[in-house]
């Protein structure tokens, strides 16, 4: 008996012949699983969905292309993290609630702590370590696993005529600079309108309900004295923002600016250049730019609290969002909604991958190992971690020669 829409597939697992999972064994796998990504996924929340559907997909097949690409195109829809958000709604299709907060927390733990000591070290010595090593060989790897699975996914999402002109269009406004949340309630649009026939929802011959998506809205804390309160102050501020924020890092760039730059002064143009520097080059989510921000603020106090206020909007959107993601693809509108949506967030990603490549495929050798990387992942199901292990370590002994 095959599960119904949105419940975990009893299998395939990886694990003994004749050997089935149960709800225990699905969570263990979802601890260890993300406590993995957490660790290795660099390259931002493109290279994170690669992986994910590396290993969820492609290795363990714990759901199919169609639901994977209507996750991502659910994420697109709330505001937040998408990888991280992605990664709760795969915890919750697989184990259900317990799974959904081990999936996130798992996938967010160790870039946090990373990034706890890397501000440690940034208090205590005045600068940030380099890794430019690291970062040359551990870039090309990454563009070749967000190549596979831009190909892999894009099979799924436009299907037709019509999602492919949306996505052309959609990455044609990309690189004309146009905003990425626009694009993507254009794309979404536009295949609502031409599948659909909106008057029917005015004059009472349509469906008499609709799925709506919540939005979580945080209004502006205000404070007079800026010292009174500081840890609340910092919670609340960072809560508002990881409820609102669309958009990439930059977006959120301007966001800590004019809250703790301009408005507080708590922390300086540099310190914050240099917080978004480490929540780029560290892995896991970029979000994790806040634990920095917070550790600068008010110590391990702050960055505990900032981790926290700055991720629990995602982790509540999706538990209201799961409850509405498999009606989505049932009724007509709606499905044309996600189809529409899905198209243009691949199309986005595919340009953020263009840009990201431009940076990283600098010379043959980083050109040889983004091919080996995809002829890898073409020919083999090998661990994507392996992979970033190897490219680091091409990373390393390429710095050591050069510099000697």
């Amino acid at each position: 008996m095959s599960p119904s829409p949105g419940q975990p597939p009893d299998e395939p697992f990886d694990g003994e012949p004749g050997e089935r999972p149960g709800r225990r064994g699905r969570l263990g796998e979802m601890v260890l699983l993300f406590l993995k990504l957490g660790t290795i996924a660099f390259g931002g929340p493109a290279a994170h969905i690669a992986m994910m559907h590396s290993e969820v997909v492609r290795r363990r097949g714990w759901l199919d292309e169609q639901r994977f690409v209507d996750l991502i195109g659910a994420t697109n829809l709330i505001p937040g993290p998408n990888s991280t958000e992605l990664a709760i709604h795969l915890g919750y299709d697989r184990a259900r609630w317990k799974g959904l907060l081990a999936a996130g927390a798992c996938f967010i733990l160790p870039a946090a702590l990373i990034v706890g000591v890397l501000a440690w070290a940034y208090l205590r010595y005045g600068g940030t370590p380099a890794a430019e090593g690291l970062l040359y060989g551990i870039k090309p790897v990454v563009i070749g696993i967000i190549a596979q699975a831009l190909f892999s996914l894009l099979r799924t999402a436009v299907r037709g005529p019509l999602p492919a002109l949306v996505a052309a269009a959609a990455l044609v406004a990309y690189f004309a600079g146009i905003n990425e949340l626009a694009i993507l309630a254009a794309g979404g649009l536009i295949v609502v309108l031409v599948r659909t026939r909106p008057y029917r929802y005015f004059t009472g011959r349509g469906p008499r309900s609709a799925a709506v998506l919540p939005l979580l809205v945080a209004g502006q804390p205000h404070f007079t004295d800026p010292t009174g309160g500081q840890l609340a102050q910092l919670f609340l501020n960072l809560l508002k923002i990881g409820a609102v924020l669309y958009g990439s890092g930059y977006v959120l760039l301007a966001f800590l600016r004019g809250d703790f730059v301009a408005r507080l002064g708590w922390i300086s143009q540099t310190q914050l250049i240099d917080a978004v520097s480490i929540g780029q080059f560290t892995p896991g989510p970029v979000f994790t730019t806040a634990t920095f921000v917070g550790y600068l603020v008010a110590g391990l106090p702050g960055a505990v609290l900032a981790t926290v206020a700055i991720f629990l909007p995602s982790f509540c959107l999706v538990a209201l969002l799961t409850r509405i993601t498999d009606r989505l693809r049932r009724a007509t509108w709606s499905a044309a909604l996600l189809d529409g949506v899905n198209a243009t967030a691949l199309a986005l990603m595919a340009g953020v991958s263009y840009q990201l490549a431009r940076t990283a495929l600098v010379d043959p050798l980083t050109v040889a190992l983004t091919l080996v990387t995809l002829v890898l992942l073409w020919r083999t199901r090998l661990n994507s971690g392996w992979l970033i292990a190897a490219g680091a370590a091409v990373g390393l002994a390429h710095t050591f020669l050069y510099v000697a």
